[in-house]
């Protein structure tokens, strides 16, 4: 089952969300995990789903907004899939795709993006079995701001 994540799910979440960032070789920092997503939450900066099995929370997926100022309208960023390594091969992370497309849609945004990098294999698979396509027609590059003090 997903749905849409609440408050109540900190707790569980935290700890999703630590085993994603360790996964993109982050330090575990659990409290700081349970302040960010508290913040995302309450102030309403993203959208976050959950896969639950067992009332236990094995996956979420997490979408940003942002905007196309050619097209008048929203984007949703999906910056953050996760499913626990013990619950993957199951289609959880089809359904929070399917979720996340859902809120799209009724949000009547033009489109989700998302990056995923060229070695992600599983991503690079799941990716176009959830209708998303590759899109190679404009150049990409990635900067580095410098901290502003």
């Amino acid at each position: 089952m997903t749905r849409k994540a609440s408050i109540t799910d900190i707790q569980q979440l935290a700890e999703l969300f630590d085993q994603y960032r360790i996964f993109y070789h982050k330090n575990s920092d659990i409290p700081a995990a349970e302040k960010f997503l508290t913040e995302r939450i309450k102030n309403n900066d993203s959208e976050i789903f959950v896969a639950e099995y067992e009332e236990k929370l094995v996956g979420f997926v997490q979408l940003y907004p942002l905007f196309s100022s050619t097209r008048m309208k929203r984007y949703w960023l999906l910056n953050d899939l996760y499913v626990h390594e013990n619950q993957r091969g199951k289609g959880y992370s089809k359904d929070l795709i399917e979720e996340a497309k859902r809120m799209a849609k009724s949000s009547d945004a033009c489109g989700i993006l998302l990056e995923t990098g060229k070695s992600n294999d599983i991503g690079n698979q799941l990716y176009p079995a959830c209708g998303f396509e590759i899109y190679d027609a404009v150049n990409s590059t990635n900067g580095r701001m410098n901290k502003i003090n």
